[in-house]
């Protein structure tokens, strides 16, 4: 989190969940509230207001460039209610923010891979994270960089645009 908060720009492909920076408070209290073992509801507290302030990245100035690929099941768990769906298309309104999902029939192997993030320091360095149940990863190694970068540009090329998205969102939310 304290590279986010340096970043220029920001890639981010998600296949379970929606990216903490694009949560509803309700969204994040759910997942957070979730956690196994439980957390005592202080914790959740902190957790919570701690995530939202990390959505500062796409409002403050100057703005990040960030960009969201978001499989098809992120949208389809409970958690994602009206108001969630509503928020990405807020989000994905702003000329900083591009938010595009990659629907079920067009998932690649590449897509099934977990999630992954990557960003660009104001001082130009590179970093890829990605996370999987028992252990995460941050590294600037170029080789693994690069082929985060490859990996997240097939999955880019496969979603919907982000004005195809925007329109899937708003389906999904008007059958809700």
């Amino acid at each position: 989190m304290l590279h986010e908060r340096q970043a220029i720009t920001l890639w981010w492909y998600e296949p379970t969940l929606i990216p903490g920076l694009l949560q509803t408070d309700a969204y994040a209290r759910k997942l957070i509230g979730n956690f196994t073992p439980p957390l005592d509801e202080e914790t959740v507290e902190e957790r919570v207001v701690a995530r939202l302030e990390r959505q500062d990245l796409l409002t403050r100035k100057p703005p990040a460039a960030c960009s969201f690929v978001l499989y098809e099941a992120v949208l389809r768990v409970p958690h994602a209610d009206k108001e969630q769906l509503l928020r990405l298309l807020e989000m994905g309104r702003r000329n900083n923010v591009a938010i595009q999902v990659l629907p079920y029939e067009r998932a690649i192997t590449a897509a099934l891979m977990g999630p992954m993030v990557f960003l660009e320091t104001g001082d130009h360095e590179r970093l890829a994270y990605s996370e999987g149940q028992a252990v995460s990863q941050l590294t600037s190694d170029p080789e693994v960089v690069s082929s985060y970068t490859e990996r997240l540009s097939m999955i880019r090329a496969e979603a919907f645009s982000p004005a195809e998205s925007a329109r899937f969102v708003e389906r999904m939310v008007e059958e809700l």
